[in-house]
């Protein structure tokens, strides 16, 4: 099992996580050598669903490459972004982390897509490590998507468990943008990736204390979001988006759940409380139905203690991970030279 094991020269803390062993490896002899020795710098797009965990995984993937990353250098905007940028040092990494505002698209990431494209001298020149977290690569800036990022990490879960993860190296993911723009699709029967691995929920930059501020900063970052004026492209976006959800709705009479779902299959990240808002302006009332989900999410929501679970859960637990284990060491047998090139 591979371990990241990294000391913070200030504090001399030791973080340790899980890291997957292949793609340590390729991080190891691919990613780090190029943007020490190769004056090369190093764009990843990491993207998945709404709770999938991207931005933990951007976490521990750029502690990783840059042992000094810290928390001036993880930002939520695109001035935050530019003025890291500039002041960053040759071989750091910074992570631009739009996925939370779940505002997903292409006009509410404009933005950040200029800001990508008009910094990419500057990231060259000084061989950062550029992690930009998204809900879907589809959303960004083409030339950014296609030319400028060496590789896509596809974040997901499976049968109800976060914690995955596919990697679209160079050639892969150009495939993917090209076949799978028009539906925003990630199933295209030309583009499969046989890199694929698991991580899990740890922290990457330090103690609870810095978990606390980091999760504070995200927070302070959606509220100054959610006041920040839209254009009247987005505005127009906004209120159409959700009058066809509305409609949808009504026609189809479906749960917000269902529709969250619907929804999710093409990469619109709202959740069904979100969805039960935006309804609720048109006039639009909860069912009974509608209530039973809510109860059971907010029941979902509950974590118990590993140490309350019964024997057997525990059990099946630790055979599903043996069992995806087995998966993926098979996947890499199949095609064993596909990495970040």
């Amino acid at each position: 099992m591979g371990t990241a094991k990294i000391t913070e020269e200030k504090t001399g803390n030791v973080i340790e996580y899980y890291i997957d062993d292949r793609l340590k490896n390729s991080l190891d002899k691919k990613v780090i050598p190029s943007l020490h020795e190769k004056d090369k710098d190093f764009v990843v797009c990491l993207d998945g669903r709404e709770g999938s965990g991207k931005s933990t995984f951007a976490l521990q993937l750029g502690k990783y490459i840059d042992k000094t990353l810290n928390l001036s250098r993880i930002v939520f905007t695109p001035d935050a972004f530019r003025e890291a940028v500039l002041n960053a040092k040759k071989g750091q990494c910074i992570i631009y982390d739009e996925a939370f505002t779940g505002f997903s698209s292409r006009a509410s990431l404009s933005p950040i897509n200029k800001v990508l494209v008009s910094l990419a001298m500057q990231m060259r020149q000084k061989n950062l490590c550029i992690i930009v977290v998204l809900p879907t690569i589809f959303l960004l800036d083409r030339y950014m998507a296609i030319f400028r990022t060496r590789a896509l990490i596809h974040v997901f879960e499976l049968h109800g468990r976060r914690g995955y993860f596919k990697l679209y190296n160079y050639r892969l993911k150009k495939l993917l943008i090209l076949l799978g723009a028009k539906t925003m699709s990630y199933n295209s029967k030309y583009v499969k990736s046989n890199f694929r691995g698991r991580f899990y929920g740890k922290f990457a930059l330090g103690d609870e204390r810095l978990e606390k501020k980091y999760r504070k900063m995200k927070e302070e970052a959606l509220a100054n979001s959610e006041k920040t004026s839209m254009s009247s492209a987005q505005v127009r976006y906004k209120e159409q988006r959700d009058l066809i959800l509305y409609l949808l709705r009504k026609n189809t009479k479906l749960t917000y759940q269902e529709l969250a779902n619907l929804i999710a299959d093409y990469d619109i990240m709202l959740s069904f409380q979100q969805i039960a808002k935006i309804c609720a302006k048109f006039g639009d009332v909860a069912s009974t139905k509608d209530k039973i989900n809510d109860e059971n999410g907010k029941k979902k929501g509950k974590k118990k203690d590993k140490s309350d679970l019964p024997k057997e859960i525990e059990e099946k637990d630790e055979n599903i991970d043996k069992l995806d284990k087995e998966l993926i060491e098979s996947d890499e047998k199949e095609e064993d030279t596909e990495d970040f090139e």
